[in-house]
């Protein structure tokens, strides 16, 4: 119907489509391609965006009913096109202004998030209680209900306030005209905001990154000074849960801590690091709590094993099958899990089990933060941190460290001939190598502790809060001496814990008879075997 009157002229038409559409069904037929002059559209720079969303902004600010600043706008522009991926200016940046506009006018008209959270809880909180009073046999946990309840309570006395006198300073803003007391009332709010931010008065540069803070998980606004603080106890808390590794836990510290002060290659991911040792001394470990601390919780760990691909073939279920094969359209397993979490951290377990091949898949992503999937589609893992473990040479690391050679550098020098021996140099040119050293007696021993101390909290929320659950030293001793007979590391601490003292805790918790009030202590008896007996806090 198009052609004709296009041809003629009687008809004047502006399409506009995406590249892989107008491949898909204009291409093919060239004569409906004659009749369109094509122009290519691009991508605007910073600066274009940044005017475009000026153009916008007044009648975003009269939708919504609030001010947007200047600030606002270079700020919506900036950190979209910095953090947000697989999305295009000005889009990205409309969205991101639209949506804080939202935020700031919902929080001048409605309770706070943080007060309708804490409402949320005490309900619940009053309708458990009602039930468990009925029943009459739940005292502790009624001891429990009633302190937690108190906290809330506490902490809604303190934000209710806080929120009021925010609110009739916003108030004060948008009515008055007098300069001096506006400027007065806004250094008032800012202190508030200090303590807790619940009422804005117009939509700064703050708003927007506190915006992308949510999206992303990327600490910017408020959560830069909270973030600071906690990167400045990174190594801290890295070691609290990986023990034994401070010089490999400081490298990683030291490398997040740069890119996260902007100073590292934008164009390559924040890290990307080959941890080499003998199996259970923390090397996965050390990966989960990365994404925990870093990310916020072991969910955005995107693991990957890599004896699956020992193929050459087999680099398809990393990036997704070719257009006529099996799967195309489907996906990769690490360019989805990418695409759906660019802020993660990568785990590429056992590599050196993987095909030369497939590892080549990684070169562009360790240089220039790219890489292309089956479907054309280019996936960002600039935010990403990558970390590989390898059990290679981990023989000549620990009789290095029995010989009481332990310096890192010179046990990089003398692995790294063997890890070149297997892996390209293209490759081992583009990561850092860490050794992870042997876990010695005292490092076994706190790990196992660490491991108990999980146990007696779990132990404690099964039995409702009415049992403690502690141990004696001896206990620690006789698991040590079991995991060193089994040689494998801190795996053997699970293994040990599994095995003697979980059956007897799942014992005491599925028997008729209840425990004693005082709680349970797990003990060794002469012949190592491990006992359990009742104690008494008196």
């Amino acid at each position: 119907l198009l052609k004709p009157a296009l041809a003629r002229g009687e008809l004047r038409v502006v399409a506009a489509t995406t590249w892989a559409e107008y491949k898909k069904y204009f291409e093919k037929d060239a004569a409906l391609t004659r009749r369109f002059q094509l122009v290519q559209v691009a991508e605007p720079g910073i600066d274009s965006a940044t005017a475009m969303l000026r153009a916008i902004a007044p009648a975003m600010s009269r939708h919504h009913g609030v001010q947007i600043l200047e600030s606002a706008i270079h700020a919506a522009v900036n950190l979209s096109s910095r953090y947000i991926a697989g999305r295009q200016l000005p889009d990205k940046s409309v969205s991101l202004l639209d949506t804080a506009c939202a935020r700031v006018a919902v929080s001048q008209s409605h309770h706070p998030k943080e007060i309708e959270d804490i409402n949320a809880l005490l309900s619940n909180l009053h309708t458990e209680r009602e039930a468990l009073q009925k029943e009459g046999q739940h005292d502790q946990r009624l001891a429990t209900l009633a302190l937690r309840e108190t906290e809330l309570l506490a902490d809604l006395a303190h934000l209710r306030p806080l929120w009021e006198q925010q609110k009739s300073l916003v108030q004060q803003l948008q009515q008055s005209r007098d300069e001096s007391a506006i400027a007065a009332w806004r250094r008032e709010l800012a202190e508030l905001h200090e303590a807790h931010a619940l009422v804005f008065e117009c939509v700064d540069a703050t708003c927007i990154a506190d915006v992308v803070s949510g999206w992303t998980g990327v600490p910017l606004g408020r959560m830069v000074e909270k973030q600071q603080q906690q990167l400045g106890e990174l190594l801290h808390r890295l070691e609290q849960r990986v023990i034994g590794q401070r010089h490999a836990l400081s490298t990683i510290a030291t490398q997040v801590r740069i890119s996260r002060a902007n100073l590292n290659d934008p164009l390559k991911p924040t890290g990307v690091y080959m941890l080499a040792g003998s199996s259970g001394i923390g090397k996965t470990e050390t990966a989960l709590v990365l994404a925990d601390l870093l990310y916020g919780g072991e969910q955005s760990l995107v693991t990957i094993n890599m004896s699956e691909y020992q193929e050459a073939h087999s680099v398809s279920g990393l990036k997704g099958s070719p257009p006529g094969y099996v799967g195309y359209g489907q996906g990769g397993v690490l360019t989805e899990a990418v695409k759906r979490n660019p802020y993660s951290v990568v785990l590429l377990d056992e590599v050196e089990k993987a095909h030369p091949d497939v590892m080549e898949l990684f070169y562009q992503v360790f240089d220039k933060g790219m890489i292309e999937d089956a479907e054309g589609q280019l996936i960002n893992f600039r935010n990403t941190l990558i970390i590989m473990t390898s059990n290679l040479a981990s023989a000549k690391i620990t009789a290095a460290c029995a010989e009481g050679e332990t310096s890192p550098e010179a046990l990089c020098t003398l692995i790294r001939p063997e890890f070149e021996h297997v892996f390209r140099p293209a490759l081992m040119g583009r990561v850092t190598l860490i050794p992870y050293l042997p876990l010695q007696p005292k490092t076994l021993a706190q790990i196992i502790r660490l491991k108990l101390d999980r146990i007696c909290q779990r132990y404690h929320a099964a039995s409702n809060g009415e049992v403690q659950l502690s141990y004696s030293e001896s206990v620690v001793s006789w698991v040590a001496e079991l995991c060193q007979v089994m040689q494998s590391g801190a795996r053997d601490i699970d293994q040990a814990l599994n095995r003697h003292i979980l059956p007897l805790l799942t014992d005491t918790l599925l028997q008729d008879e209840k425990p004693v009030r005082g709680g349970l202590k797990i003990g060794v008896s002469k012949d190592k075997l491990v006992t359990w007996r009742a104690h008494d806090k008196s």
